[in-house]
């Protein structure tokens, strides 16, 4: 392969290329639409010259016939009145219009195939025509749903790529951030009230811890805790603890109390 011809294969391919690329479909099919119509235009005209043509001739033969009958009876009145002459001028302008006669027979035969045939032709086209269109409808139709889906499509994915949905994904995660900075004060809050807890509770072991080092450094015995089964000293009396336990543990706080 020569040079010439690597060339213009390239430049055929990219010049296909570009058409390819610049046709609108939409277009494409109106247009192939339009071409159609005016074919339907030339076929009908063709149609109607070649019914005007056949008419012309079918006159031009019934004519051509009429007149070879006319010459037919003026040889027969020629020849009955002994115008020997004059009835074979006759016949002879007669054999001249009756192969006139039949040549245009010929012509009007075929001529009338042919029109036959083209009137099967334009009801063809008229029908692909009408086909074209509905089949056009239905293309534009589907170019257009796929333009639409094409559309969206594009949107979506422009969307997932956007600062928009950037932006939310930061929203997002500064409002969990919130959250947890909200849970975290008041985990802190909790642990401030169980820290005051604690103090007082802690506090109170202290104080005990510190009174029985105070007895031992002064040699007063530790005081006894064990009560008989089922009673308890409250101030000097003995208290049955067949009561239910909350009230008992009330009672242990009011003598406590009074005794501070």
């Amino acid at each position: 392969m020569g040079i010439f011809d690597r060339i213009s294969r390239v430049i055929r391919a990219n010049v296909n290329d570009m058409i390819d690329k610049a046709e609108d479909p939409e277009k494409v099919l109106e247009q192939s639409i339009r071409e159609m119509g005016d074919d339907l235009v030339k076929m009908r005209q063709a149609v109607a010259q070649a019914i005007a043509s056949q008419k012309r001739t079918e006159q031009q033969y019934q004519k051509n016939l009429s007149e070879a009958n006319t010459w037919q009876q003026r040889a027969q009145l020629a020849l009955s009145k002994g115008e020997e002459g004059l009835a074979r001028e006759a016949l002879v302008r007669k054999k001249t219009h009756a192969e006139t006669a039949a040549t245009l027979k010929a012509q009007l035969d075929s001529q009338v195939q042919q029109i036959d045939a083209l009137r099967r032709n334009l009801t063809a086209l008229e029908s692909k025509i009408s086909e074209a269109k509905t089949k056009k409808d239905m293309l534009k139709a589907r170019i257009s749903a796929a333009k639409a889906n094409k559309q969206l499509q594009s949107t979506i994915s422009n969307i997932n790529s956007s600062s928009a949905m950037s932006a939310f994904e930061r929203m997002e995660e500064r409002v969990m951030l919130e959250e947890a900075e909200a849970s975290a004060v008041g985990e802190l809050a909790g642990m401030g009230e169980d820290s005051k807890w604690a103090s007082l509770e802690g506090g109170t072991a202290v104080d005990d811890e510190l009174e029985a080092l105070k007895r031992q450094l002064s040699g007063t015995p530790e005081p006894s805790t064990a009560l008989p089964a089922g009673n308890e000293i409250i101030d000097g009396e003995t208290v049955s603890s067949n009561t239910p336990p909350i009230d008992d543990e009330l009672e242990k706080l009011r003598a406590e109390l009074r005794k501070s």
